[in-house]
């Protein structure tokens, strides 16, 4: 191996001392690690997939010569070099740790070869040991960019850093190459190929964004232009959600931002229609962004000046969002759920035509018991706090008026830190009870039909446990 690749690929930080992958669904900020920081090799690997596998070069994986070390030598063909370095400009969120501080170190390919093999999306996904053994090249190559991306040394990686490479983000971008493959099949040149829009939908915390971000980042850095946006990108403006509030008044399910009724769905039909149109170079728009710190929390869109600007010809485009795919059940159904979501699910018949429409693969992260969404939410909100990030406000917590008249009394109990963490904590509760009603509601149905229009082959469901990660 070259000193220029041992240069490159193992940070100087330690891993202690380096940002951790964030476990609820949020990226980093430039106050976790700055954006502008980040670097992307410029290397392009085939559009062909290890889904395209044909036939084993060896037969038994036993005769597979993985090199010693976890790092690709210069030898596998792979030009990285000091000047391929470019910068990565991303969207900004706080970024929350889930690993621990110790590492365990990669003895060698082999072992690493196993692990992957263990996944539990290798048979979901159809993929054989055979085909690993083929393409461990690229495997090394994605945990590699993961690795740099989240300033990791990747031969102390710990086994919450390795699952979440090696046996989810990685497997999911496969995945994902496979189904831009089959799309851009359908046409007979590929520069007419609009871009693939594939919609994550999975409940608040459950890790989407970090997931959506990760796989930005890999599609970037393997030569495709990608695009990201999220479903909170399109909320009502703090004007537009005082009105539902004025129209809809007791209705705590519409109070905030958050449930269907919130969202400006001409926005959304008019941006997920202009990008689906950047195929060609030079051809650029700007994508809206919501400021959920404005007005105390209660959030506003982001101006203009703000918005990103995106530049064609774009190979795909990721669109997240807790409640993709939701569709609209009886009356009688959500009534019984929570007299409030009536409303809520009569909006909710307006959503397939400004989201799901557009859709043509999907990712739906299924989990098992909702109520996990309390504490994803509130370890997000330790999270930045403790990170110096902005997180619910002190303002915010208008919703417990009887904890605020209690001020002095608690005072005496515990201390003035403690109870404004119990302020945030129940707040927490409180923001995330008006949302259980629509995952009540419409989760089951999501998860045993899929979303409107979703071919069983352009579906991928991932089940996701307590700590965020596929069994």
């Amino acid at each position: 191996m070259t000193g220029a690749l041992n240069k490159m690929w193992l940070p100087a930080s330690s891993p202690s001392s380096s940002p951790a992958l964030c476990c609820h669904g949020s990226v980093a900020s430039s106050s976790c690690f700055p954006i502008c920081r980040l670097h992307s090799v410029g290397f392009s690997v085939p559009s062909s997939s290890l889904f395209s596998y044909n036939k084993p070069k060896s037969p038994s994986t036993a005769h597979a010569h993985f090199p010693k070390s976890g790092i690709l030598p210069a030898a596998h063909g792979f030009p990285w070099t000091q000047d391929s370095i470019t910068h990565l400009p991303r969207r900004q969120a706080p970024i929350n740790s889930v690993f621990p501080k110790t590492s365990a170190q990669v003895s060698s390919v082999e072992d690493l070869f196993e692990f992957i093999c263990s996944g539990p999306l290798m048979h979901k996904l159809g993929l054989t040991k055979e085909q690993v053994a083929d393409s461990i090249d690229k495997w090394l190559a994605y945990g590699l960019y993961l690795c740099r991306l989240f300033k990791l040394n990747e031969v102390q990686l710990g086994v919450p850093e390795k699952i979440r490479f090696y046996q989810y983000y990685v497997p999911v971008f496969l995945w994902c190459e496979d189904q831009i493959a089959k799309h851009q099949a359908k046409f007979k040149d590929v520069e007419d190929a609009p871009p693939l829009v594939i919609g994550f939908s999975a409940p608040q915390g459950c890790g989407k964004t970090t997931l959506v971000f990760a796989l930005d980042y890999l599609f970037r850095v393997t030569g495709r232009k990608s695009a990201t946006l999220s479903i909170d990108d399109f909320y009502l403006t703090a004007e537009g959600q005082a009105k539902l509030r004025e129209e809809n008044p007791g209705n705590a399910l519409l109070e905030f931002r958050g449930n269907a009724g919130s969202h400006d769905l001409a926005l959304s039909i008019e941006t997920l229609t202009a990008i689906t149109k950047l195929t060609r170079e030079g051809m650029k728009m700007k994508l809206p962004r919501y400021d959920k710190s404005a007005y105390s929390g209660r959030g506003d869109r982001a101006d203009a000046s703000e918005w990103p600007e995106v530049e064609g010809p774009l190979t795909v485009v990721l669109l997240e969002g807790w409640m993709l795919g939701f569709k609209p059940l009886p009356a009688k159904v959500v009534k019984a759920v929570h007299p409030q979501l009536e409303t809520v699910n009569r909006n909710l018949e307006a959503y397939y035509e400004a989201w799901d429409k557009f859709i043509e693969a999907w990712i739906v992260i299924k989990i098992k018991d909702p109520s996990c969404v309390y504490e994803w939410r509130l370890q997000a909100e330790v999270a930045m706090r403790e990170a110096g990030l902005p997180g619910m406000s002190d303002e915010e917590v208008h919703c417990l008026p009887w904890l605020k008249d209690q001020e002095c009394f608690c005072i005496y109990l515990i201390s003035e830190d403690e109870f404004h963490n119990l302020c945030h904590f129940l707040q927490v509760r409180d923001f995330v009870s008006r949302y259980l009603p629509a995952y009540d509601a419409y989760l089951p149905t999501l998860y045993s039909e899929g979303p409107n229009g979703s071919a069983p082959e352009r579906l991928l469901f991932i089940e996701i446990d307590e700590g965020r990660n596929p069994f």
